[in-house]
Formats: structure tokens, C-alpha cells, sequence
């Protein structure tokens, strides 16, 4: 028979608890002055970065999980989860129950994701390259990179450190493997992986 548990046994989980309750207050009038509506059962844990540019729009639905401090999974955050909205007019939209840890999700278009989706430690979202691809473009406009939407269908799960550039589209219950490069379409319920990713198995056989 196992030991029943105890809180006792996992120190650092009380910490986590405690860190966000203390910082709640900080993190409202953050979601605020960003014009962000916060949402029901939120659970943050140390602060976003938050980057909205103020004719752009980001929500995120109920359930959102945020973790933003080395002890908070252990994993380990490289850095805080930046949110940010690159250009005016540009879209961050987040259903529910999304969840991340350190990462990245930025929109100079548009990124919207589903419901249920999960964010391995360290992963990057965007759908831009910043910076144009010819060296004359760049000369004349540092910040034209080519742009397109980005779109995650419901029960995506990304492993860590992956990184997810402009255009493309992860099919509801998709799987993409730690450390993959996604270039291109994830059919839905595919196990990808790789760099670049492709596919390389079923989540349902």
C-alpha cells in the first residue's frame, strides 16, 4: 500500500500556492492596465510579461494556468511567459483551460488557439519573422517581416521547447514532440516531431 499523502511531502507546491495569493492583487491591476479582462479560475503563478500593443486585442477564456517562476514546474521557466501583441490590429485569442509554462505567444496578425490546449515549458508561438528575409527590405523597414495566422484547434498538446512559427495549423488533438520545429500544417489527432516537424505516428490507432 502507498504512503497517503501528504502537502508535507511537496514543500514547493505550498510555496507556488502561497506566491500566487500574495501576488494576486498585482496581477488584476496588471490584466487591467493592459485592458486584459481577467476570467474565472485563473491560476498565475509569478507575472507575465505582458507586450499589448493598445489597438490590438488578447483574451484568454476560463481556466487559464500561466506559470512564470523557475520553481513553478519542474521543468524549469527560462524566463517569464511573454504575451504580446506586435502590430495595431493584431489578435491574441486563448479558449479555455490553456496552460504554459515560460513561454512565448506572440501575434503581429493573428494566433488563435482552442480549448484544452497545453503548453510544454519553453515554447515559442509567433506568426512573424520580424524581420524581412532580403537584406535591402531590412534596410528600408527593419519590422516588415512577412506575417500569416497561426491557428491551435482544441486538445493540442506541445511538448517543451518547441517552436511554432507564422501560418501555421495544429489539428484538434494534435501531438507535437518536445523540441519540434513546426513549419507546416499537424493534421488533427497526429503525433508530430522533429525539426522540421512531420508526422510520425497516431494519437488513435
Amino acid at each position: 500500500m502507498p504512503e497517503p499523502f501528504s502537502p508535507l511531502d511537496t514543500p514547493w507546491k505550498l510555496h507556488n500556492q502561497l506566491g500566487r495569493w500574495l501576488i494576486y492583487p498585482y496581477l488584476r491591476a496588471l490584466f487591467a492596465l493592459h485592458g486584459v479582462a481577467w476570467g474565472p479560475g485563473w491560476k498565475l503563478y509569478g507575472a507575465p510579461l505582458l507586450l499589448k500593443h493598445r489597438r490590438s486585442s488578447i483574451s484568454f477564456g476560463p481556466g487559464l494556468s500561466l506559470r512564470s517562476t523557475l520553481r513553478a514546474n519542474p521543468l524549469g521557466a527560462n524566463h517569464r511567459v511573454v504575451v504580446c501583441t506586435w502590430q495595431p490590429g493584431a489578435v491574441l485569442q486563448v479558449g479555455r483551460d490553456f496552460a504554459m509554462t515560460g513561454g512565448v505567444l506572440c501575434a503581429a496578425r493573428s494566433i488563435i488557439i482552442g480549448d484544452r490546449v497545453t503548453v510544454g515549458a519553453n515554447t515559442t508561438i509567433i506568426d512573424t519573422d520580424f524581420h524581412p528575409l532580403k537584406a535591402a527590405a531590412r534596410q528600408a523597414d527593419p519590422n516588415a517581416g512577412a506575417a500569416a495566422c497561426v491557428v491551435i484547434e482544441d486538445d493540442v498538446f506541445i511538448g517543451m521547447s518547441c517552436l511554432l512559427l507564422k501560418g501555421v495549423r495544429v489539428g484538434r488533438g494534435a501531438v507535437i514532440g518536445a523540441g519540434s520545429v513546426v513549419t507546416g500544417d499537424i493534421p488533427s489527432g497526429a503525433i508530430a516531431a522533429g525539426n522540421p516537424a512531420r508526422v510520425v505516428g497516431l494519437t488513435e490507432k
